[in-house]
C-alpha cells in the first residue's frame, strides 16, 4: 500500500481505504459458543470440586467447580471466589453461576479457560456466607 491520499478531495479516497481494513463483526457470536445462551446467569448443580492451575508467572491453584446446567445438560467449569470458598460449596449443591467479566466475555485474569463464578449455593449468597452473616442452610 502507498502512502494516504492528502489535500481538498481526498476525503473519498480515505473512505474507501478506511472500508478495506474494517474489522467486521458477526452479531451474536458469543451466543453461538455460549452454554448460558444469552442469559447473564444459570442454575446449575455441582459434580465435583476441582482445582485449576494458574497461567504464568503466576503458580497457585485457583479453587473451582465442575457444575452441570440445569436448563441444557452442558457442563461447564466455576470459580469459586473469596477466602474458604469451597469449604462451603459440596457436590450435588444447586448453585448460580455468573458471568465473571473479563473482556469480550473471555476468561479474566489468570484463570485459563474459566469464564463463569459462582455467586449463590442453594439460594444463599455466597459472599454473606463467607462473611458470616448466614449460616449454610441444611438440604
Amino acid at each position: 500500500m502507498g502512502k494516504k491520499s492528502k489535500g481538498l478531495g481526498a476525503a473519498k479516497k480515505l473512505k474507501s481505504r478506511r472500508q478495506q481494513f474494517k474489522i467486521v463483526r458477526r452479531p451474536g457470536i458469543k451466543k453461538k459458543y455460549d452454554p448460558l445462551k444469552g442469559s447473564s446467569q444459570a442454575k446449575a448443580i455441582v459434580l465435583e470440586k476441582v482445582q485449576v492451575e494458574a497461567k504464568q508467572p503466576n503458580s497457585a491453584m485457583r479453587k473451582c467447580a465442575r457444575v452441570q446446567l440445569v436448563k441444557n445438560g452442558k457442563q461447564i467449569t466455576a470459580f469459586m471466589p473469596g477466602d474458604g470458598a469451597q469449604k462451603l460449596i459440596n457436590e450435588h449443591d444447586e448453585v448460580v453461576i455468573e458471568c465473571i467479566g473479563g473482556k469480550m466475555g473471555r476468561s479474566k485474569g489468570d484463570l485459563p479457560c474459566i469464564r463463569w463464578q459462582v455467586i449463590k449455593v442453594n439460594d444463599q449468597s455466597l459472599d454473606a456466607l463467607l462473611k458470616g452473616k448466614l449460616e449454610k442452610a441444611r438440604r
